[in-house]
């Protein structure tokens, strides 16, 4: 059984960083777009809300397909921390009293992909092999 799990690892975590960056982008795409949901205000683009949904929608793209995984996850862990301790942190210590739990689990699911890579599925594998 442990043989089986362990050769399909490298698939699960390509199917974590999937799924995790899909549902990252659509924060962006709410944002940005005002899709899937409507957006919660005007959109400037150069502004905190602004920079956010940039890189939530471009670097969850570039996650979902795993090209430069490492480097945007590292960005995306960091804008995370950032998030948290801007927005929920104030609102009071539990996470789950200020809202936060979301942004925790994006940043330390993008700081483990910062050091486990895209896994098999991922475009930075297929460039490696080139």
């Amino acid at each position: 059984m442990d043989s089986l799990l362990s050769a399909w690892r490298p698939r699960v975590l390509s199917l974590v960083r999937m799924v995790t960056a899909f549902l990252f982008m659509q924060h962006g795409g709410q944002k940005i777009l005002g899709f899937p949901a409507p957006a919660r205000g005007e959109f400037e683009l150069f502004s905190l809300i602004g920079a956010a949904g940039v890189l939530e929608l471009f670097g969850g793209a570039l996650l979902l397909v795993g090209l430069y995984t490492r480097p945007v996850a590292f960005v995306l862990s960091g804008q995370m921390a950032f998030a948290y301790f801007i927005a929920h942190h104030p609102q009071g210590f539990w996470p789950l009293n200020n809202g936060g739990e979301l942004a925790i689990m994006f940043c330390f699911v993008f700081f483990y992909l910062v050091f486990a890579g895209g896994g098999s599925w991922s475009l930075d594998r297929v460039q490696r092999r080139r």
